[in-house]
């Protein structure tokens, strides 16, 4: 009995193998236009978390005073509503104070607020860089997938969450709660001290560890985004096969583009071969090398290279020199000379102007040009 094994089975990450390469700077670009970037959230956190205590720790004072007033305000009145309304408050107007007190706690916090997030958004500009993208909001169905949902779960990405939001919890909860331990005996003072003293505690007590919390956040932070990039690079990574494939789309599969070179050497030979004709004189090294020469004081102010081949183009030069009764000089140093350094087009070098002036002097005499 035979037993055949398709190999192809066992290789990794399907048909094109491992990805062993490097991602390139079109994958790499394709993957930015969908939204895909190495981008951790945790800096942006904690960056906007540090921005909000730091902000607090210079503004609590005021935002104290503030909430003060505008209680002690509210609360003066209660006395001249209630008596406006006989002791009946409308819920109209009990809404309306309510909204009113809400959106007065609003503004005074929200220059922190707004500051946190500010420096939230720069974060992910400095990481990203801003090239703004609605792809990642588009709905995709493959995500309702019930299959694909259930791998996510028990992914490895899904464990690293798992063990980042442990650390923090752990971290944070360890931070918090030393620097309130050190501080325990204040906090039982609370009760005999004023509003104004009371507030200022709480708000530098809560500075104080939201500061340092955001500190040790940092640190994951930084780690998390560390983590994020070489995830993103290896998610990025590419097979061989990947790899030719768009060396094929970007630069054309090489067989279509050899066959495309052929055609336009085979029409310049035929350009070539249509102007030799032209030619004053052909200077040949007998078996290898064949170069036409016209001179045209009314084209150009020197010689130029009307055609040029070796071996069996040089014989089909010849061939059509003689048909065309074009004069054909045996110069072997000139012939490879001009071969090797003049295009045909070209205009042949001023070092080589006395040897092709002699050639072609030659040839006039014969024609009886001079």
């Amino acid at each position: 009995m035979i037993l055949e094994y398709n190999l192809q089975f066992f290789a990794k990450d399907g048909p094109g193998g491992e990805k062993t390469e490097q991602p390139t700077s079109k994958k790499l670009s394709d993957a930015r236009k969908e939204g895909q970037v190495a981008k951790s959230k945790e800096i942006a956190n904690a960056f906007g978390l540090l921005a909000v205590f730091v902000m607090m720790k210079m503004y609590v004072g005021q935002m104290g005073y503030g909430m003060i007033e505008y209680f002690s305000g509210v609360y003066n009145q209660i006395p001249d509503v209630i008596k406006m309304y006989n002791g009946m408050i409308p819920v109209g107007a009990l809404t309306t104070l309510v909204k009113s007190m809400v959106y007065q706690l609003v503004m005074i916090i929200a220059p922190v607020l707004l500051v946190g997030l500010m420096v939230a958004i720069v974060c992910d500009i400095v990481q990203v860089k801003w090239k703004p993208t609605t792809k990642p909001l588009q709905p995709k169905f493959s995500k309702l997938s019930p299959i694909k949902g259930f791998a996510r779960i028990f992914s490895t990405t899904s464990l690293i969450e798992l063990l980042k939001s442990i650390a923090k919890i752990g971290l944070i909860g360890y931070v918090a709660y030393s620097y309130l331990a050190g501080r325990a005996d204040e906090l039982f003072l609370l009760y005999d001290m004023g509003i104004n003293q009371v507030i200022g505690l709480i708000g530098e007590i809560v500075t104080d560890v939201g500061i340092r919390i955001s500190a040790v956040y940092m640190i994951i932070a930084f780690l998390d985004f560390a983590y994020q990039k070489w995830k993103f690079m290896q998610d990025m990574k590419m097979t061989k096969q990947e790899v030719k494939d768009e060396y094929k789309n970007q630069e054309g599969d090489p067989q279509v583009k050899g066959k495309q070179k052929q055609r336009m050497r085979e029409a310049s030979m035929r350009r070539m071969m249509q102007q030799l004709p032209e030619a004053d004189v052909v200077i040949t090294n007998p078996t290898h090398y064949a170069v036409a020469i016209k001179y045209d004081p009314d084209k150009y102010d020197a010689p130029y290279v009307l055609a040029k081949g070796e071996d069996f183009l040089a014989q089909r030069i010849k061939e059509i020199a003689k048909e065309n009764n074009i004069e054909i000089v045996e110069n072997k140093p000139l012939a490879r000379m001009l071969y090797a350094n003049v295009d045909i087009g070209g205009l042949v070098p001023p070092e080589l102007y006395q040897a092709v002036a002699e050639v072609l002097a030659f040839v006039y005499h014969l024609k009886g040009k001079v």
